[in-house]
C-alpha cells in the first residue's frame, strides 16, 4: 500500500504545476496538487504544523497529502512518514486534511494561532479501488522505473526479512539475476559474475570490502546499515555513466537527512543494533548514527561437519552528520554531508571434531572423521569516511565535491593440524550396524600454518555537476582521481601425511612481500532527453586510466525508454554500452607454483602483473515493464532478455568466498539470460514479490586442452577445451519475498523468504582438466519463516521526545526446511592416491528472536 501511493506521487508531480493555475486547492483536489507552495506571509505571520503518518501496522507512510481545509498549498510526507507545513496565523479554527491513495481521509481539527506540537497521525486501509486512470510523469531526478534493469527497493522491507543476521544484502538475494548459495555471507553473484564485480555506493561515496575473507564463516555484515536508509536502487545491468567502472551490478543507496528526533533497538540471538537521529533547532544541522554487532556462534553452531569453540564477533558504527550553509532564505543551497564509519571483525575459532557422510562414484557411501588441535584468528579491520559538500548556484546547475579515505587493516593467523580417518557405512536397514561405520582405515593428518597480513590505504577527490538547461533536458558529468597503496604480506605452509610420513611432494609453502602503489583517474558526462512525453533517451561516455598498466578504457553507453500510446500501462527498454573493470589487487596477484626437483615441496611464489588490462563486457539488454491492477490492486511485471559479451577476461576459481585469479587476460565468455519479476499486493496493504532468473555463462580459455586416452589407458592427444561453464553458471535461480497478515489485524505479520538456485560446477584442485567440465554442486534451496506483531505504545501527539513509541517483536524459523545445502567441498587422499571431495555444510534450522523499539 505505501508503496503504490509513493509510484502514484511520482506519477502525478509533472502535471500538478498545470493544474494549479487551472483550480483551487480544495479537499476533494488535495491528492492531486501535493505541491509545496512558496509562500508570500512574512515569517511572524505564520505558524508550522509538523508530524508524522504511519499506517495501522505502524509503519512510516510515503507520500501522503497534508493541507489546511480552505487554503491553498500543502505538502506531502517523506520516505519516514514525516511533513512539515507553514500555513498563515489566523487565530480561528481549522481543519487539517491527511489524504492518500488507499487510505481513509483523516480530518484533525487544529487552532491556527501558533505552532502546534508534533503529530503523530494514524491512517486506516481503504478497499475501494481507483479504476480506468493512468497519469504518467518524470521527476528531475532519474525515474528508476524509465532505467534499464533498475530496481528501487524498500529500505524498510531489510529490517522485517527473515535471514540468519537480519543483513541488509539478504534483500538483494530475492532479486531477478541475483543468486548466492551461502546464507552466511554477505557477497551475492549478479547474471553470471562474482561479487569483485558489483559497485556499493553510500550518498555518492564509493564502498569496499575486506580483501583477505576466505571463508563465509569469518564475515561480518554488509557496509550497508538498514536503519539509516532512505533509498536504495539497485541496477543488474546496462547502468548510466554516472556510475563506475564494473562489470555486473551497482548498488545506490542514500542516507537518510533526519528531521526531528528518532530512534531505534534492535535486539536478536545473534546480536543487535541501535541508531538515532536528530535536528537542531533551526534545522541547519542534523546527525545520523548507528551501531551494530553481531556474534555468529548461535548459527556456526548449527554447522554439521565441524564442532569447535567458536568466538566470531564483529561490531560497526556509523555517522553521517549534514550542515546546512546556506543564506537565511535558502539554507540548503550550500551543504556539507560527513559519513564516518568503522568496522572490526574478529573471527576466533578452535576446532576439536569433525564429521561428514558423502557418497563416492561407486554409490559407496563414506564417513570422514577428524580431529583437530590447534586454533584460526582472522581479524579484519576498516575505516571509510567521506565528505560531501554540495551548492546549488542556480536552480538549473548544482554541483558537489567529493573527498574519500579508506585504511583496511587485515590479518589471517592459523596452526591447525587436522588427523582423519574414513570408513564405509552400512546402508543395508536390516542389519543390526545400520548407518554405522564399517571398515575404518586411517589416511593420515594435515598441517596448515599462516600468518598473512595485508593494508590498504585509498584516498579519492571527485567533483560532480547537474546542468538542466530546459524542463527536458538534464546534463551530468564529473571527474574523479584516486591514489591506492596495497602492502601485502603472504607466509603460509602446509604439509599432509600418511602413515608418520610425510613425502616432500606433499609439502607446499608460499611466501610474498607485495607492495603496489598507484593513481587512478576517472571522468564521465551524459545527457538525459525527453524526446516527448512518452520517449527518453540517455547517452553518454566514461573514461578511466590507471597507472600500473598505462591503459586507457573508453565507455559509451545508451539508454533508450518509450510507453506506446494505446497501452500507457507498457513501457519498453533497451540498453546497450562497453563496460570496463580495470583490475585491482586481487586480479593482479599471481601464484606460480614451481619444484626445484620431481617430488620436490612445491614453493608458490606470488608476484604481480602490472601488464594485465582491463576486462570488457559488451551489454545489450531489452525488457518490458507492464503495470496493472488485479483483486483491486496494484502489481507491477518485468522481464528483461540480456547477452554480455566479454573479452580480456581473467578467469578464476571461487574456493568458499575466496577469489582465486589467474591473473592472465586469457579468455574470452558470454552471458546470456532471462530475468522475471512480479512484484504487488498480493495481500492488501503488503508488497510481495516473486523472481526468476534463467541464464547461462561460458568461458573459452586460451590453451585450454583436455588429455585423450585410447583404450589401453595411453595417451593419444590433446584437444582444445572450447567454451566450457563458469564458476556461476547457475541455470536457474528463484527468490520470493512474501508478506501477510491478519485480515482484520495488520499488525500481525508473517513473512516467507524462499531462495532456490541449481547446482555449480567444480573441480578438484590441481586437475585443471577438470574445470569446468565436472560434476555440479547441489542445488541451494532455503525457506526461513518470520512472524511479528507491532504493539503502539504511545501515539500521541504531545509524546514527548525520546518517549517509547512502538515495539516489533519477530519469531523466525530459519531453514525451516531443514536442506543440507552444500558451501564447498574439502579434498583428501587416501593411501592409495585416490582424492575424495568431502561436501562443507552450511546452517541447519534455527530459530530466532528479534524485538524493535522504536522512540
Amino acid at each position: 500500500m505505501p508503496h503504490f501511493s509513493a509510484a502514484m506521487g511520482r506519477l502525478l508531480r509533472p502535471v500538478r504545476w498545470c493544474l494549479w493555475r487551472a483550480m483551487p486547492l480544495t479537499p476533494l483536489a488535495l491528492p492531486v496538487l501535493l505541491l509545496p507552495a512558496p509562500t508570500a506571509v512574512a515569517q511572524q505571520n505564520t505558524i508550522t504544523i509538523s508530524g508524522t503518518v504511519r499506517d495501522a501496522a505502524g509503519q512510516p507512510v510515503e507520500l501522503v497529502g497534508v493541507g489546511v481545509e480552505g487554503q491553498a498549498g500543502g505538502t506531502a510526507t517523506d520516505s519516514q512518514g514525516r511533513f512539515t507545513l507553514r500555513v498563515p496565523r489566523t487565530g480561528r479554527s481549522a481543519v487539517l486534511v491527511v489524504r492518500g491513495l488507499r487510505f481513509k481521509p483523516l480530518r484533525v481539527p487544529l487552532t491556527l494561532n501558533q505552532d502546534q506540537p508534533e503529530l503523530r497521525l494514524t491512517l486506516q486501509g481503504d478497499t475501494r479501488a481507483l479504476s480506468n486512470v493512468t497519469v504518467r510523469a518524470r521527476t528531475d531526478e532519474a525515474n528508476t522505473s524509465e532505467q534499464v534493469s533498475m530496481i528501487k527497493l524498500d529500505p524498510r522491507t531489510a529490517k522485517v526479512l527473515p535471514s540468519p543476521f537480519g543483513d541488509f544484502n539478504a534483500i538483494l538475494k530475492t532479486l531477478p539475476g541475483v543468486s548466492s548459495t551461502n546464507e552466511l555471507t554477505s557477497t551475492y553473484s549478479v547474471r553470471g559474475g562474482n561479487y569483485d564485480e558489483n559497485l556499493v555506493y553510500v550518498n555518492g561515496i564509493e564502498i569496499y570490502r575486506p580483501f583477505l575473507v576466505t571463508a563465509a564463516q569469518q564475515e561480518g555484515l554488509s557496509f550497508i546499515n538498514p536503519d539509516l536508509v532512505n533509498k536504495v536502487e539497485f541496477s543488474t545491468g546496462g547502468w548510466q555513466p554516472q556510475f563506475g567502472d564494473k562489470l555486473s551490478s551497482v548498488l545506490n543507496v542514500q542516507y537518510k537527512q533526519p528531521t526531528k528526533f528518532a530512534a531505534s533497538g534492535t535486539a536478536s540471538l545473534v546480536g543487535g543494533a541501535a541508531h538515532a537521529e536528530a535536528t537542531s533547532p533551526n534545522k541547519r544541522l542534523s546527525y545520523l548514527a548507528g551501531i551494530r554487532y553481531k556474534n555468529a556462534t548461535y548459527v556456526l553452531r548449527s554447522l554439521k561437519q565441524q564442532q569447535g569453540g567458536y568466538n566470531p564477533t564483529f561490531y560497526d558504527g556509523q555517522a553521517y552528520i549534514n550542515a546546512n550553509l546556506g543564506p537565511q532564505d535558502n539554507p540548503e543551497r550550500t551543504s556539507l554531508g560527513l559519513l564516518t564509519t568503522f568496522s572490526h571483525n574478529d573471527y576466533r575459532f578452535t576446532p576439536e571434531t569433525g564429521q561428514s557422510t558423502f557418497s563416492t562414484a561407486t554409490n559407496q557411501f563414506t564417513r570422514l572423521f577428524i580431529a583437530y588441535q590447534g586454533r584460526e584468528r582472522m581479524q579484519y579491520d576498516m575505516y571509510q569516511g567521506g565528505l560531501n559538500l554540495k551548492h546549488n548556484f542556480s536552480s538549473k546547475f548544482q554541483t558537489e565535491l567529493l573527498g574519500g579515505l579508506v585504511y583496511s587493516r587485515e590479518l589471517e593467523y592459523r596452526d591447525v593440524e587436522a588427523a582423519y580417518s574414513l570408513a564405509d557405512i552400512n546402508r543395508d536397514p536390516s542389519q543390526p550396524d545400520f548407518n554405522l561405520p564399517v571398515r575404518q582405515r586411517d589416511v593420515g593428518s594435515r598441517f596448515d600454518h599462516s600468518r598473512n597480513t595485508l593494508t590498504a590505504r585509498i584516498a579519492t577527490v571527485e567533483a560532480r555537476a547537474r546542468w538542466t538547461p530546459s524542463a527536458r533536458n538534464v546534463v551530468r558529468f564529473g571527474v574523479k582521481s584516486g591514489r591506492e597503496r596495497i602492502e601485502d604480506t603472504l607466509n603460509e605452509y602446509s604439509f599432509a601425511d600418511s602413515a608418520d610420513y610425510v613425502p616432500d611432494g606433499r609439502r607446499t609453502r608460499q611466501v610474498s612481500d607485495l607492495d603496489l602503489s598507484s593513481t587512478r583517474t576517472q571522468g564521465y558526462a551524459q545527457h538525459t532527453i525527453e524526446l516527448d512525453s512518452a520517449r527518453t533517451l540517455t547517452y553518454g561516455v566514461r573514461a578511466h586510466y590507471w597507472s600500473t598498466n598505462q591503459q586507457v578504457v573508453v565507455s559509451p553507453r545508451v539508454q533508450y525508454s518509450f510507453v506506446p500510446r494505446k497501452h500507457p500501462n507498457h513501457s519498453y527498454k533497451v540498453a546497450t554500452g562497453l563496460y570496463y573493470q580495470p583490475p585491482f589487487y586481487r586480479e593482479l596477484r599471481d601464484q606460480q607454483g614451481t619444484r626445484a626437483t620431481p617430488g620436490s615441496p612445491l614453493l608458490i611464489q606470488a608476484s604481480l602483473n602490472p601488464e594485465l588490462r582491463a576486462q570488457r563486457s559488451l551489454h545489450l539488454i531489452v525488457g518490458n515493464e507492464i503495470r496493472f491492477e488485479q483483486w483491486g490492486r496494484p502489481f507491477r511485471f518485468t522481464g528483461e532478455a540480456y547477452l554480455k559479451y566479454l573479452t580480456d577476461v581473467v578467469p578464476y576459481d571461487i574456493d568458499n568466498v575466496r577469489l582465486r585469479y589467474f591473473a592472465k587476460n586469457n579468455a574470452n565468455a558470454y552471458v546470456a539470460g532471462f530475468d522475471a519479476r512480479l512484484g504487488g499486493e498480493f495481500v492488501n496493504g503488503a508488497e510481495s514479490w516473486f523472481s526468476l532468473g534463467v541464464l547461462t555463462t561460458r568461458e573459452n580459455i586460451d590453451g585450454d586442452s583436455i588429455t585423450r586416452y585410447n583404450a589401453d589407458g595411453a595417451m593419444v592427444g590433446r584437444d582444445a577445451k572450447g567454451y566450457i561453464r563458469r564458476p556461476q553458471d547457475q541455470r536457474v535461480n528463484l527468490g520470493i519475498f512474501f508478506q501477510d497478515h491478519l485480515p482484520d489485524n495488520p499488525s500481525v505479520r508473517g513473512y516467507v523468504n524462499l531462495v532456490f538456485g541449481t547446482g555449480l560446477p567444480f573441480s578438484p584442485p590441481g586437475l585443471p582438466e577438470l574445470r569446468g567440465t565436472s560434476a555440479l554442486t547441489r542445488s541451494y534451496k532455503r525457506a526461513d519463516l518470520g512472524f511479528s506483531k507491532v504493539i503502539a505504545l504511545n501515539n500521541q501527539p504531545d509524546r514527548p521526545a525520546g518517549k517509547l513509541e512502538s515495539l516489533w517483536i519477530g519469531l523466525e524459523i530459519l531453514n525451516v526446511l531443514g536442506a543440507n545445502n552444500v558451501g564447498g567441498y574439502s579434498y583428501i587422499q587416501d593411501l592409495n592416491g585416490r582424492t575424495y571431495s568431502v561436501p562443507n555444510y552450511l546452517s541447519q534450522r534455527v530459530v530466532n528472536l528479534r524485538v524493535i523499539g522504536r522512540f
